[in-house]
């Protein structure tokens, strides 16, 4: 049985099936915006971002998804801040018990000790001297990737656009800038040697060889083979060098999956054919997979969060949804696919539990 959370704009649904049948097992959160659900599996609990029209952004935590969900404290930015908290964009479960992580908007990481039930604003990054310097992508200034470095809970990199990767090594009392090699095409030249003008849509850490790193970038998908230190451009064959998911195999360090979309201008995908595109050699050649995708007048949208993959021993599976309601999947790492759903409001992300 696969379970996965799909976050969308009226609230968190969660699909359950087997093969290729699902169903909507649960619905919380009816009408409220949920960018972002994750089940954490050190304790079975379940967290999820919720943006209240009235309240703001919230995070809750449940041992069930159908049942009774507690609101977590301390989400605040300090007192006296000129900027307001918009958006938690993604929660992730750090390396030691009980540590879980949240992004936001505008910039903030999170911390909670006790599994989400209370969080704390990490200064290091908070207080970053270079932080007055920061600019918003188109989607605000949001830090949406955090990827722990696995049995080491002193490593983290996090990710915000429009001011690029970041790295700690102390646990996240201190905090360096790691934008090596990319190139933002989208400033003047002679300001592409800003070291914090880079607008990451997304990065993923390979499991099985934690130092190596694929992201999508707002112009161009990069590999970073030294843990984020230096980035190599591995785009070329692509249909577009925009899009915002990127997914890596866990059991394959060689191995990702990208969704290209046209540009910043349409951000739909190209020529209205749904297509994952996926490279087994760590970027050196990419391949479409479009077997059960619809390939006409399909102008697709895919975000940042919604696109996942399950590995459990056997045949790598793939879940992404779109801003138009559909969530597809693959049970064999992209060679066909199936509909998972139809009709849901736009998804914002897609998390297998």
């Amino acid at each position: 049985m696969t379970e996965l959370l799909v976050g969308t704009k009226k609230g968190l649904f969660v699909l359950a099936g087997d093969g290729d049948r699902f169903e909507v097992a649960a619905r919380a959160f009816a009408g409220q915006s949920v960018e972002y659900a994750m089940h954490d599996p050190r304790g079975g609990r379940y967290l999820a971002s919720v943006t209240s029209w009235f309240y703001g952004p919230k995070v809750w935590s449940a041992d069930d998804p159908a049942g009774e969900w507690a609101q977590g404290e301390g989400l605040e930015l300090p007192e006296g801040s000129e900027q307001a908290l918009e958006r938690i964009w993604v929660i992730e479960a750090g390396e030691e018990d009980g540590l879980v992580y949240a992004g936001g908007d505008p910039g903030p990481l999170f911390e909670s000790r006790d599994g989400g039930r209370t969080w704390a604003l990490n200064r290091g990054l908070w207080e970053h001297p270079t932080r007055p310097e920061w600019q918003p992508g188109g989607g605000g200034l949001c830090l949406h990737t955090i990827a722990p470095w696995p049995g080491d809970p002193s490593r983290l990199l996090v990710a915000v656009s429009a001011v690029g990767v970041w790295l700690s090594d102390d646990g996240g009392a201190s905090w360096r800038h790691s934008n090596a090699g990319i190139v933002p095409e989208y400033v003047p030249e002679e300001a592409r040697d800003n070291p914090i003008l880079h607008c990451v849509h997304d990065v993923r850490r390979a499991p099985a060889r934690p130092e190596r790193l694929f992201m999508q970038f707002h112009g161009g998908v990069y590999r970073s083979d030294d843990a984020g230190a230096t980035w190599i451009d591995v785009g070329d064959g692509l249909p577009s060098d925009f899009g915002f998911p990127i997914v890596v195999d866990p059991a394959d360090p060689d191995s990702a999956y990208v969704i290209p979309l046209v540009g910043a201008e349409d951000r739909t995908t190209p020529g209205g054919s749904v297509r994952v595109w996926e490279t087994r050699d760590a970027g050196a050649s990419w391949e479409p997979r479009s077997a059960g995708l619809p390939q006409e007048d399909a102008y697709l949208t895919v975000l940042r969060e919604a696109f996942d993959a399950e590995s459990d021993g056997g045949p790598l599976g793939l879940y992404f949804g779109s801003t138009s309601g559909e969530v597809y999947g693959s049970r064999d790492a992209g060679a066909s696919w199936f509909t998972v759903a139809t009709h849901l409001p736009p998804v914002h992300s897609v998390r297998v539990a």
